[in-house]
């Protein structure tokens, strides 16, 4: 007599079932190199830029045309089979981790520029191309393309409009939103789409700026039409010293509020500098509690008279130091420190979780000495950079995700951040996305009938409910569950979600 199946070798044997079905019915419409499920094969796709979570997809397609995607998608859409978009994997709110029961849908081989034209400034790319690669391109042209995420050397232009992504310079320029002029793609059936114009406008609804954004769940983009601007005559960069948080954070205040815009404006703290500083030696202030990184680009007059307008009130609000780039090497090597500020904070921590969220600019302070705090309260070290023109937060929690214990208390030290930024009148998050890592933390900041509305959004799209499922948006049970716990004192985990 045969022993009984376990529910757990249960559950492998339909997933391996699922798996055989899948992979016949892909085999139809992409070669044999495109198509992978062993598990050796598809462990490189089981996480992004958020390590903390795992999950190993069943299937990972790589088609290399817009055929082979549209078929994917209505092969997936007839087997009810979810389906996860994956660029670069770069991301840092787990927005491209899999499904346990479904597709990833890697889009690496969509990595041509297309057409670069310099008579409109406008660049057709695939969305497999590097951010970095659209400015190389384009500047033998003397354009390039202004939003610069610290992983622009590496993230793809596809994930940049799934998160509106921003950077350094997006406090001048705007994100991804500001600097895209129309998204090519297909919905979960498969359907070809269109949003936005090359012109100044489209027709209909501003379906653009709604799938801009939406972090993979309405549609799959395939093709972007980006603006590009001219290079400017001159970019300087100011490095200012604080030895006080509060100074530091009213500076930036004090910087806007003279009714400069400079093209980017930093801020990091001590822990951060020390930390890049050992890593690219970009000359930081290591006494300084908090450094500001401020450029200022444009013609040459331009530049000299904001430099000097930016200094005189850096000095009024405590300055103890300013350093003003005398070259293009300097400038860069000021910059290096806070765009390598992840890989320095990985150098000193086994993992790190980068929270991203937003909050008014007068509040720098407030959340910085909170986060002190909660360094004391969890037990956990924290790192932080800002995009400080915008109030956008990228504290970095230090961890070791092998410790279980250490990594819960990441998971509270970081919610909390959320929360706080929330209280001070910000949100959850800034160009990071929700993905997995923020859904407890949707609950805090929307309703119960807002969230409703982002499902009826996604409905529109993907009646299905078939693209990134899981993610973003928060349901109405986990956000019942979620309140529960925060009455209890603790915090609900991510139970569905594999981990170390």
């Amino acid at each position: 007599m045969n022993a009984p199946i376990s529910p757990e070798q249960q559950e492998l044997l339909q997933r391996s079932e699922r798996q055989a079905q899948i992979v016949r019915r892909l085999e139809a419409v992409l070669p044999a190199h495109a198509l992978l499920w062993h598990k050796e094969d598809t462990t490189p796709f089981e996480c992004d830029g958020l390590t903390a979570y795992r999950q190993r997809p069943l299937v990972v397609a790589l088609p290399e045309t817009q055929e082979q995607v549209q078929a994917v998608l209505r092969t997936c859409h007839a087997l009810d089979v979810p389906v996860v978009a994956r660029g670069a994997g770069t991301g840092l709110s787990g927005g491209a981790m899999p499904h346990r029961l479904g597709v990833t849908l890697s889009l690496a081989k969509f990595n041509k520029i297309l057409k670069i034209d310099r008579l409109s400034r406008t660049a057709l790319v695939q969305c497999g191309v590097r951010n970095l690669a659209i400015s190389e391109a384009a500047a033998a042209h003397g354009l390039y393309y202004a939003p610069d995420p610290s992983s622009q050397i590496a993230c793809t232009i596809g994930g940049n409009v799934a998160e509106n992504s921003g950077g350094v310079h997006c406090l001048k320029y705007g994100l991804t939103l500001h600097n895209v002029l129309k998204v090519k793609g297909f919905t979960m059936e498969g359907e070809a789409v269109e949003f936005g114009s090359e012109a100044l406008d489209a027709a209909g609804f501003d379906l653009l700026s709604i799938v801009i954004g939406s972090e993979g769940m309405l549609a799959v983009t395939t093709e972007v039409t980006v603006k590009l601007i001219p290079q400017p005559q001159l970019a300087r960069c100011i490095m200012a010293s604080f030895d006080d948080l509060r100074k530091a954070g009213d500076a930036v205040a004090a910087v806007i509020a003279a009714g400069i815009i400079p093209a980017g404006l930093e801020m990091m703290d001590k822990p951060m500098t020390a930390a890049v500083e050992d890593y690219v030696h970009a000359g930081y202030d290591l006494n300084a509690e908090a450094i500001l990184l401020c450029e200022s680009d444009g013609t040459i007059e331009e530049v000299e008279e904001e430099i000097g307008r930016m200094s005189a009130v850096l000095r009024t609000h405590g300055a103890t130091a300013i350093a003003v780039s005398k070259d293009e090497a300097e400038r860069l090597k000021f910059w290096s420190g806070r765009k390598n500020a992840f890989p320095a904070s990985g150098r000193i921590s086994p993992d790190y979780m980068c929270m991203d969220s937003t909050i008014p600019r007068k509040r720098l302070a407030d959340i910085l000495l909170a986060i002190q705090q909660m360094e004391k309260k969890y037990q956990l070290r924290c790192a932080n950079v800002f995009h400080a023109g915008d109030g956008n937060l990228h504290p970095l929690i230090l961890f070791d995700a092998n410790d279980p214990d250490q990594l819960h208390r990441c998971e509270l030290f970081g919610a909390e951040i959320l929360e706080t930024s929330v209280a001070m009148g910000g949100t959850i998050t800034g160009e990071h996305g929700v993905g997995v890592e923020k859904l407890n933390s949707m609950c805090v900041q929307f309703s119960a009938a807002e969230n409703e509305q982002m499902f009826a959004i996604k409905r529109a799209f993907d009646a299905k409910g078939l693209l990134n499922p899981g993610k973003v948006i928060p349901t109405l049970n986990r956000c019942a569950d979620y309140g529960k716990m925060l009455v209890r004192g603790g915090q609900i985990k991510h139970p569905d979600l594999p981990r170390f």
